[in-house]
């Protein structure tokens, strides 16, 4: 038997290493690269407990118990076109929704099973049905998250790391859970439109187990070969994905613990993060960021080649929190001003440094001051500028060229958030 498992786990192996991505699919990475900003949002019937979307696991509390929140979950003021316009008003390009979080409760009408908002919430409406039309008609991508993780499915079996305080009986079948993750995938890939990408997460809850990733990458692909594959797995990418992504941390970087392993592949690139401390609808959380801090990790994104999706974690009734939509609105003018420097741009050629990053596109290298309080600032040599200015105002900036590197005078009037200097260069280098 093990060694039938070996053989299974190589042959599933060899499958994946033939994945070579469509042209509809490379099309789509180039537009997820110059896109930069998107919107994440984490929504489920956990938000009627307001604690969270990790409070099944956090508190113990069983399936049968956890099944009485649908009934209290009625979203009567989910309105998906005032969501996409709050998107699109902060500048943002793509949303990507939670469609099954670790409980398993999916938020369409899903065929697999009664667990989903359709069937067992009063409001009897498919929540992704009425966002993907949405994002349709105002020209927004959305992508979903989807857990391989679940907490409620009895076939998720054996237990990971997670949810081991379910109540679910201590038997099941790995494979049956996995065609209906599959199967729930078809239907997200078949009944919503052109889909963005799947976002995954949760493989990290059973490491060792054969996920048969070359099969559910497959049918997504063979389904819709310009949607992309990621996975929060916190791993070098596998073959069969198209962009790695990094939690609450910028590419390289492990200040969460999460990205101990993550070596950066040649895949875009995309960081998440929080506006408070939670994912979903925490009523007590008001640690909020600054938008100071929002837009210069946005920059810092930028500055390390990859997107920045925000998260928002909507109510039980459907609205967004008036502190994340005041955010939103205010990094939105910020882009307004001075988008240029971050949409199409790719990580500069000065790498990240504590005073800022540098943005670029052809024929100009953006440079993004954040922490720095001195008139002259020292960059590596950049043989080709032509020219400086300051990115809005158009006020001249000095450049001089000196024994190993450029020397830029810096603007005594600073923006106190990002003083983008604008160098023009011979494109050509």
């Amino acid at each position: 038997m093990k060694q039938f498992l070996v053989l299974m786990l190589l042959g599933s192996a060899a499958m994946a290493q033939n994945y070579q991505p469509s042209p509809e699919n490379l099309k789509a990475r180039q537009w997820f690269q110059d896109a930069k900003f998107g919107l994440f949002i984490h929504w489920g019937v956990y938000s009627v407990l307001g604690r969270g979307e990790w409070v099944m696991n956090n508190e113990k509390i069983t399936v049968a118990d956890y099944e009485k929140l649908p009934a209290q979950f009625n979203p009567t003021e989910f309105n998906p076109a005032e969501w996409v316009a709050m998107a699109k008003d902060a500048g943002m390009k793509y949303i990507t929704i939670t469609s099954k979080h670790h409980d398993g409760f999916a938020m369409w009408g899903t065929k697999q099973s009664d667990w989903d908002i359709v069937d067992r919430t009063p409001c009897h409406k498919d929540a992704l049905k009425m966002l993907a039309d949405e994002c349709h008609r105002q020209g927004v991508k959305l992508f979903f998250y989807h857990s391989q993780l679940d907490w409620h499915n009895p076939d998720y079996f054996p237990r990971g790391h997670t949810g081991v305080s379910s109540g679910r009986p201590e038997q099941g079948d790995w494979y049956k859970y996995l065609d209906y993750m599959d199967n729930q995938l078809r239907e997200l890939l078949t009944g919503y439109g052109e889909i963005g990408g799947i976002w995954f997460d949760g493989m990290w809850d059973k490491p060792d187990a054969d996920w048969r990733l070359a099969k559910t990458y497959g049918l997504i692909h063979s389904l819709q070969p310009a949607a992309m594959v990621g996975s929060n797995h916190h791993l070098k990418p596998f073959d069969g994905e198209d962009f790695q992504m990094f939690e609450k941390d910028l590419p390289g970087g492990n200040t969460t613990g999460f990205s101990g392993k993550s070596e950066i592949g040649a895949l875009p690139l995309e960081t998440c993060e929080t506006m408070n401390d939670a994912w979903g609808y925490n009523s007590n959380d008001k640690h909020f960021k600054s938008t100071t801090q929002l837009i210069q990790y946005l920059v810092k994104a930028a500055g390390n080649n990859a997107n920045f999706l925000l998260n928002v974690g909507p109510m039980p009734n459907g609205k967004i929190q008036p502190e994340f939509i005041q955010n939103l609105h205010v990094m939105g003018e910020w882009l307004g001003k001075n988008g240029e420097s971050v949409y199409g741009t790719r990580g500069g050629p000065v790498t990240p440094r504590p005073w800022g990053v540098t943005t670029q596109k052809p024929g100009k290298i953006y440079v993004h001051v954040l922490d720095w309080g001195d008139e002259l600032l020292a960059l590596p040599k950049l043989a080709n500028v032509r020219s400086a200015i300051v990115l809005g105002s158009g006020q001249k900036v000095e450049v001089r060229q000196v024994d190993g590197g450029t020397l830029l005078r810096l603007p005594a009037g600073r923006d106190a958030v990002d003083t983008v200097i604008v160098l023009a260069t011979d494109a050509h280098g």
